[in-house]
């Protein structure tokens, strides 16, 4: 009999992790593997679309959770999954990704009703308790059943919190395989040709973190920069829901844009985003994956926090945290090209979804 195996997504960044394990356990005569959508991310072009760009089918189940407070999102996934667990379909196996809320809710109701619990992305740490996503990563780490790492600084985290060796294991960075998985697509999508931008000759910023947008004189700096910087070189700006409340609600929409180099446009799906990433001269972020990508693909990328969780892309790679107030002095470096080039960690190689197939093979039946 099949072994059924639970993939759970919550936000846009999870679609992209799923996709490459979904592909590599589909291809296995040994189980059925079935997505579960808690709808945390639930706008078209940050879900329904990437699911199709990924080749991902509809999800098996659908939580329909939408946006809320932590406790209101961590609570009705917990119940709704809890449910499905226990009146529709109990897996053998439970894969939960990143460190959004449903991330750890799904790792309680499971682990709670013993069933095997894998993280991937474990070991991450911005060490900012202040960060939601970091007591995400904590709680889940500490209940998981395996932790699948995608860097060695995740490992030695883990190490430090007592976690024992039998249950690290590096697999790498799966984001790379998601890229890999339909690279064609990409290139072959001619982004910045449809945006009307130059290849080579303009950056792309997202920006969400409530840390940038939420208060006024923050998101009012911010704005200021981006309009200054968009003097120097052209940017697109894909629109975070959260960002554009934020503008709209403190004044500032209006001001960004009438700002003709510094082009707004609506959260764009997987393939035409990377399109845009993999063209660009810089990327100016605050997002986590989006740090690893631009590692990946060699282009330098200023990342708007005081941490990351990811600091691998900033020792080995193309990233750089940076103030607000730096952010023009960071943007000449690169027009000037005095940006550190960086190097692909270990294991960023596009086959984590193998390795990482081959670990619940083992954990199922060995």
């Amino acid at each position: 009999m099949k072994k059924i195996i639970h993939l759970i997504a919550a936000a846009r960044p999870n679609f992209m992790k799923i996709a490459p394990l979904y592909h590599a356990l589909k291809k296995q005569n040994w189980c059925e593997v079935h997505i579960i959508h808690t709808g945390q991310h639930y706008d078209a072009n940050m879900s329904d679309s990437i699911f199709a760009d990924l080749m991902l089918p509809q999800p098996h189940f659908h939580l329909g959770i939408g946006s809320g407070s932590h406790a209101h999102q961590t609570g009705n996934v917990m119940l709704k999954y809890e449910q499905i667990v226990l009146e529709e379909e109990r897996p053998d196996f439970l894969v939960v990704v990143g460190d959004v809320n449903p991330t750890a809710a799904c790792s309680m109701v499971a682990t709670k009703l013993h069933i095997p619990v894998a993280h991937l992305e474990a070991g991450l740490r911005s060490g900012d308790r202040r960060m939601p996503e970091e007591i995400n990563r904590l709680v889940t780490d500490a209940i998981c059943d395996t932790l699948w790492t995608p860097s060695p600084d995740a490992d030695e985290n883990l190490r430090n919190e007592g976690h024992p060796e039998s249950r690290i294991v590096r697999v790498g960075n799966i984001m790379m395989d998601s890229f890999e998985l339909i690279r064609d697509k990409i290139e072959a999508e001619n982004s910045p040709e449809k945006y009307g931008l130059e290849t080579g000759n303009y950056g792309v910023v997202t920006l969400h973190r409530p840390s940038n947008v939420d208060e006024f004189d923050t998101l009012k700096m911010l704005v200021d920069q981006l309009i200054s910087v968009s003097e120097k070189i052209q940017l697109i700006f894909a629109v975070h829901p959260r960002t554009r409340n934020s503008l709209q609600k403190h004044g500032l929409w209006d001001n960004i844009q009438s700002i003709d180099r510094l082009k707004l446009v609506e959260p764009v799906s997987y393939v035409p985003f990377m399109g845009l990433v993999k063209s660009a001269k810089l990327i100016i972020t605050d997002s986590g994956g989006i740090q690893e990508e631009t590692t990946y693909l060699n282009i330098p990328c200023l990342t708007l926090r005081e941490n990351t969780e990811r600091p691998i892309t900033v020792t080995e790679g193309t990233n750089k945290l940076v103030t607000i107030e730096a952010l023009q002095d960071n943007v000449d470096l690169v027009l000037a090209g005095k940006w550190r080039s960086g190097t692909k960690p270990e294991l960023w190689d596009g086959k984590a979804a193998e390795r990482v197939t081959q670990e619940i093979r083992k954990w199922l039946f060995d």
